[in-house]
């Protein structure tokens, strides 16, 4: 388990360094994995911000 979180921090942070060097201009790879970074972390967003409105929503108010 600790190995398949490594690996996914490792992921995360190298997303996010190719995206501070796609802004300064990197080579095009790097410009392909950090648009992937963006698109997968609006889509990480877009989805914790329906789950937490279906759980307000859920709370109940009866």
């Amino acid at each position: 388990m600790i190995v398949v979180l490594l690996g996914v921090l490792a992921l995360v942070i190298g997303g996010c360094v190719c995206v501070v060097w796609a802004e300064r201009g990197g080579p095009r790879w790097a410009r392909v994995v950090a648009k992937v970074t963006l698109v997968a972390a609006e889509i990480a967003g877009t989805s914790t911000k329906s789950r937490s409105r279906s759980r307000n929503n859920s709370s109940g108010d009866d």
